[in-house]
């Protein structure tokens, strides 16, 4: 560790630290944002981070909230590039099951467990599993708008398919199924729940 340390405004120090917990976070899952750890990242003493965060429960939680609200803007972004709502659901929820999101998916994970213990987590987390509740239904509605869905209660329906997102991203983390099958598990669930014609979704999916 450098023996002297660079003056920086409470800002950039806050930001520095911020920036540091989501990047250990985006590596080895929430647990690894430790005192100890953020302050290696960020090569300062613990103290130093000890002041500008001197709680730890609200550093993970903040770093949580930053982190999937950065997932559901990119996602919402994706919504509004497709033409229609059951376009827009079906790669909303393909991307969602992506291998490639496997990082976010340990923090969401770890996110359910370390919140039993850390309020101020656990409070983000119910307001993150709000807002993606929310856009869902926000898609579903427009399709029942337009008659592509069918259904009476939209934000219901949304929770339901969180929950089996969350189910089958929890799986992935052991490898239990590949990719492709999960989402046509997930996507053939939802048009049932629709009343679409089997393959309006899975239809959607790329070859």
């Amino acid at each position: 560790m450098p023996s002297t340390v660079t003056r920086r405004s409470a800002a950039e120090r806050t930001a520095q630290i911020s920036s540091a917990a989501q990047s250990l976070a985006r590596e080895a899952g929430l647990s690894a944002v430790t005192l100890r750890a953020v302050a290696t990242e960020v090569g300062v003493a613990p103290a130093l981070v000890a002041h500008y965060a001197p709680s730890m429960d609200t550093l993970v939680g903040d770093t949580f909230a930053a982190i999937v609200g950065d997932e559901l803007s990119e996602v919402e972004e994706l919504a509004r590039s497709r033409s229609t709502a059951s376009d827009a659901l079906a790669a909303v929820l393909a991307s969602l099951l992506d291998e490639g999101r496997a990082e976010v998916t340990l923090i969401w994970v770890q996110s359910w467990s370390l919140g039993g213990r850390n309020e101020t987590l656990a409070a983000r987390v119910r307001e993150q599993m709000d807002a993606w509740r929310t856009f869902l239904a926000g898609v579903i509605d427009v399709g029942r708008g337009a008659g592509e869905f069918r259904c009476d209660d939209p934000l219901a329906i949304a929770g339901q398919i969180l929950g089996m997102v969350d189910g089958l991203n929890a799986h992935s983390l052991v490898a239990w199924q590949d990719a492709s099958e999960r989402t046509r598990l997930l996507l053939r669930s939802v048009e049932a729940m629709l009343d679409l014609e089997p393959d309006v979704l899975v239809g959607r999916l790329p070859v």
